[in-house]
Formats: structure tokens, sequence, C-alpha cells
């Protein structure tokens, strides 16, 4: 069973979705201290109903700030350090010493919306403003660059009509941030998961769910966003001065054909959907090709459909 930190500055509501998480048995784990690294925010008071330990250890003019953030995790046999709403950035010591063990939640998809200056309603005041119809939350790993560590997960979420940040921020929080902290408790042991699709039903078995994530071994590879196609998904650069290769990133992972949706991580979705438009199988379609034409990694590729029924 993993000793967990989780880290805040804040109301503490992505703290609340691993305590609910725990308390129904879901995570293998549990949180030993949570560290405020300001007095009498909210998430305290979220702990101390939970029985959670919790201290303040300060950050703003003082010094000593991350050796005594370090000892407090080592006195505690940290195995997880969870970054939930914590609005201070953490320095080389403890990075070196928890690195690949310390996980982040930003309300973006990165590499959108991120790095210095982006948190909190600011995220999604730049998502509005910029125009993007499809937001989220993306768990990475930490490192010295600002939302700039490896990808574990994310989920996307729609941007509507007559959004506000507040509204958005919210929905982010609903629909993404609570999620994907359940299911990176799957992947937080795992230095470089990849990529995956998870296929299943709603826990009431009324809604079909799939998970995609993917993480990016290049700087072209992470140079991506997700944008709404029809009823599918497709990808598109975030930064068209630095696309480099555009048949290996811009593709469309997920398109819908009736009641039948494809999922891929590549332009094998398009190989599916055109098999089963003209009334073949999905297993046929998957009989053409096996992997990306990225040597030397040779990505495999991996797929997934489901029917409404």
């Amino acid at each position: 069973m993993l000793n967990i930190a989780v880290l805040v500055s804040g109301g503490g509501s992505n703290l609340q979705a691993i305590i609910d998480s725990m308390e129904k048995g879901e995570i293998n784990g549990r949180i030993v201290t949570v560290v405020s690294n300001k007095p009498g925010v909210f998430a305290l008071e979220r702990a101390k109903k939970h029985n959670i330990p919790s201290v303040v250890i300060e950050s703003k003019g003082n010094p000593q700030f991350s050796s005594q953030l370090l000892s407090h995790l080592k006195e505690n046999n940290i195995d997880l350090v969870v970054l939930a709403g914590f609005l201070c950035i953490l320095k080389d010591e403890i990075l070196t010493e928890y690195k690949n063990r310390i996980i982040n939640v930003h309300p973006s998809l990165i590499p959108s919306f991120c790095g210095d200056g982006f948190y909190g309603l600011k995220v999604h005041e730049s998502a509005l403003n910029y125009g993007v119809k499809v937001t989220g939350a993306t768990v990475h790993f930490v490192n010295e660059v600002t939302d700039g560590g490896k990808i574990i997960l994310q989920k996307a979420v729609e941007i509507k009509e007559g959004d506000t940040p507040e509204v958005l921020q919210k929905r982010v929080m609903e629909q993404a941030e609570w999620i994907i902290l359940d299911i990176a408790k799957v992947l937080s042991g795992n230095a470089y998961p990849g990529r995956g699709i998870i296929l299943g039903r709603s826990k009431d078995g009324t809604k079909n769910i799939i998970a995609y994530f993917i993480m990016g071994r290049s700087e072209n590879s992470r140079n991506r966003i997700f944008e709404v196609d029809g009823e599918g998904i497709k990808t598109k650069a975030f930064d068209e001065s630095k696309l480099t290769d555009p048949s290996l990133i811009i593709y469309s992972p997920v398109r819908v054909d009736g009641e039948t949706t494809v999922v891929t991580n590549g332009d094998q979705t398009d190989t599916v959907y055109d098999y089963i438009t003209k009334g073949d199988t999905f297993e046929n379609a998957l009989r053409t090709r096996t992997f990306e034409p990225d040597p030397p990694n040779f990505t495999p590729r991996i797929s997934g459909i489901i029917n409404k029924d």
C-alpha cells in the first residue's frame, strides 16, 4: 500500500476526490499527510474531517521551505506525492529525491495553456480567449519545467457557448480532474505508460465510456491538441512553427459511424472506419496494419470499438 502525501494551496476539491476514492477502496494507498503552503485554507478542514494528519509549511518568505518539506516527506515514508491545486514550484532537491513519484493535475490539455503563469482561472480564461472548442485536464509527472513532465493521462471536456471561466473551471473539475485522479492510481508507478485506450461502461450501466491517453516522446509528438470534428475528434498542431512530421501527429483518434464509435492511437482510425462503412469487419481492418512508421520506436497500433447496443 502506497503512502501518499497530498500538497494543497486552496479549497482542496481534488483532495476530496482522492479521499472519496480511497474510502470506496478504489486506490491501493492511504493519505498519510496533507501539506499546505498556506495557513487557513479549506483543504485543511477536509483533511481534519476525515482524520487525516495535516501540516502547514509556509512557502512565502521561507527560504527553508524546500528542506522542511523534504524532511516532512521522508519522516512520513512517502511513496507518492500528489499536487492537488498546489501553487508553489518544487525545487531540485525534492524533484531529485522523488523523481517520477510526484504527479500533478493541470486543468488543461497540455501542451495547451500550461507553464509559468497558467494556474486557476487564468487557464480557463486563456482557453476561452483563444477560442478552442475542447479543453480538459492532464495528469503528469512533475519535473524542473513547469507543467513539463511526462504526461500520464488526459481527459477532454467540451467548451460550450456562453461559458465563463468560472463555469468552465467547474465543468473541467467535475468531468475531468476528479475522474482522471482515479485512473492515475493505476499509472502512477510507471515512468512511461506510453499510450492506451480504456473502454467500459458507467457504473449505472447507462453510458459507454472511452478513456484515451497518450504520452509524446518527441517535441513533435507533444505538439498537438484535440478538437471536435463533427461527432468525432481530430488532432492539430498547437504550434504550427514546431510541426516537423504531420503524418505522425495529425489524425482522427475518434470517428463515429451511426451507432459505432472507433478509437485508435493514429490514422488507424480511418482504416477501421473505412472497413466498417464498407460492411467489412473490425478484425479484418486490424490485420492490415501493425506498427506506426516511426523508427526506431515502431509504436504499436492500438484500436478499440464501441457499439451503442
